[in-house]
């Protein structure tokens, strides 16, 4: 059977334990690399990467990074040149980009990304742009069943009026076997 959308998880990070996908990450606000966690990003839930933008962190143009882990759970096949991009943004308010980490692809259980000390440091060796389609989305290599590879997020206060609900979207697709 292909690969469906639902074999495709979007796990938060965990700096803290042994190798990945081994304990869950309670705080999205501590997804800052490292390690895969067992925690899903659950979909339509406000404040589910980054928490709010203060008036003072918005005042300042301030600068947060988050990671979050693009997991292939299906059991036998290979997810065959995927792509990664911002699907949508709300107007008005911080700006969002991505970037892949430098680990690459790699085993689940055995990914060992990049990590930041807090949310306002900048990863290491990871180039951000903003994709905004499928065809210019960022393309790590193909990944095996039970394998993963890791997306950084960095959002950009704009000093702008409030905004709420303030985010955006991410979506990865690619190809499969049938």
């Amino acid at each position: 059977m292909a690969i469906a959308a639902a074999d495709i998880k979007y796990r938060l990070t965990i700096k803290t334990g042994v190798a990945g996908n081994a304990a869950a990450q309670p705080d999205p606000n501590q997804s800052l690399g490292k390690y895969a966690s067992t925690t899903d990003i659950v979909d339509a839930t406000s404040l589910n990467l980054f928490d709010a933008i203060s008036g003072d962190e918005n005042a300042a143009s301030t600068v947060d990074y988050r990671a979050f882990v693009v997991y292939n759970s299906h059991g036998t096949l290979t997810w065959q040149n995927p792509k990664v991009w911002i699907s949508a943004e709300v107007a008005s308010g911080a700006s969002v980009a991505i970037g892949l980490d430098p680990i690459g692809v790699a085993a689940i259980a055995a990914i060992l990304g990049t990590s930041i000390v807090d949310e306002s440091a900048a990863p290491a060796g990871v180039t951000f742009s903003s994709p905004t389609t499928k065809a210019a989305g960022l393309a790590p290599a193909s990944v095996p069943a039970g394998s993963a590879f890791i997306v950084w997020v960095r959002r950009t206060a704009a000093n702008t009026a409030a905004v709420d609900a303030d985010g955006a979207t991410f979506s990865a697709q690619g190809d499969t076997a049938a």
